[in-house]
């Protein structure tokens, strides 16, 4: 017996479903692009060589981005670290092993003796195709949001750091800086590299808060600049602006974690109803059989 095309089906089903977990994981977004801004550096940085990955994604991003339902979501890429060229990479892979998982399931058919019409595999391969096709732009955008939640939760942190500096007569900037090196995470690392570059630039640190929120979709971070932009006025007033934000934005996500366990327990009620109803049929399944055989 020819075991070749049952190796084969069975090597591009598994590949297409190891590719398919990786890409449904939530990797931390990745720390180059902060650690990068961070570093000090000169005012020209060298452009980053581009890993093969990025660049065959690149070269498959020029030729297809035109195509209709072709979409990057630059923003979320760019929170989470992650090249453009690496995302459209794995949207054809993705796509051409769902166009070749069913023609190649369809091998030992045929070898059996069974033939299939053409249009079968066909038509399974296309509708798998699309549905992975669109699968990294849910992972992606599933990331991107926990990726914000995540930084919402430093920035709480962040907040009460700048606040306690402004009590201690700290400058507006000084009061920025100092709070954003206590932290070690990737959004203090953010921050650090948007103070960083506020500071070589010569421009007030609210607008480098204001530019990094436009730049990662990051609505948290406006709140923060426009309290910031009155803060050389009045530092009593900042230092009760930024504990109330403060502790609006922990009864927000207080309420978001609320409404998303919420909805975890009701997407468990049908599992638990189908189960219960399974036992009794289970247990009603001795008496009802007696009574037939009776």
């Amino acid at each position: 017996m020819n075991l070749l095309p049952v190796v084969l089906t069975g090597g591009s089903v598994g590949a297409g479903l190891a590719l398919l977990v990786r890409e449904l994981l939530r990797p931390q977004p990745a720390l180059g692009l902060a650690l990068q801004r961070s570093a000090p550096a000169t005012l020209t940085m060298p452009e980053p060589e581009l890993d093969r990955e990025e660049q065959w994604g690149r070269w498959l991003l020029a030729r297809l981005e035109r195509l209709p339902g072709v979409r990057i979501p630059t923003t979320n890429l760019a929170l989470l670290g992650q090249g453009p060229g690496q995302f459209m990479l794995k949207k054809t892979a993705l796509a051409a092993m769902g166009l070749l998982c069913p023609v190649i399931a369809t091998i030992p058919w045929i070898i059996a003796g069974v033939s299939l019409p053409f249009y079968v595999p066909a038509g399974v391969g296309l509708l798998i195709a699309g549905l992975l096709f669109i699968t990294p732009d849910l992972a992606v955008r599933d990331q991107a949001k926990r990726a914000r939640e995540e930084f919402a939760h430093a920035l709480s942190a962040y907040l009460d750091l700048v606040a306690l500096k402004r009590a201690a007569d700290a400058g507006p900037a000084e009061a920025l800086e100092k709070a954003a090196e206590v932290g070690r995470g990737w959004p203090f690392l953010y921050l650090q590299g948007a103070l960083r570059r506020a500071r070589l630039e010569k421009i007030p640190p609210y607008q480098a808060l204001t530019e990094l929120a436009d730049e990662y979709d990051l609505p948290v971070l406006d709140d923060v600049a426009d309290i910031m932009r009155g803060s050389a006025t009045d530092g009593a007033a900042i230092y009760k602006a930024l504990r109330a934000r403060t502790a609006a934005l922990n009864s927000e996500l207080l309420a978001d974690q609320s409404a998303e366990a919420n909805a975890v327990s009701e997407k468990m009620t049908a599992p638990g109803a189908l189960l219960a109803v399974l036992v009794m049929l289970l247990m009603a399944f001795p008496a009802v059989i007696r009574m037939f055989t009776v």
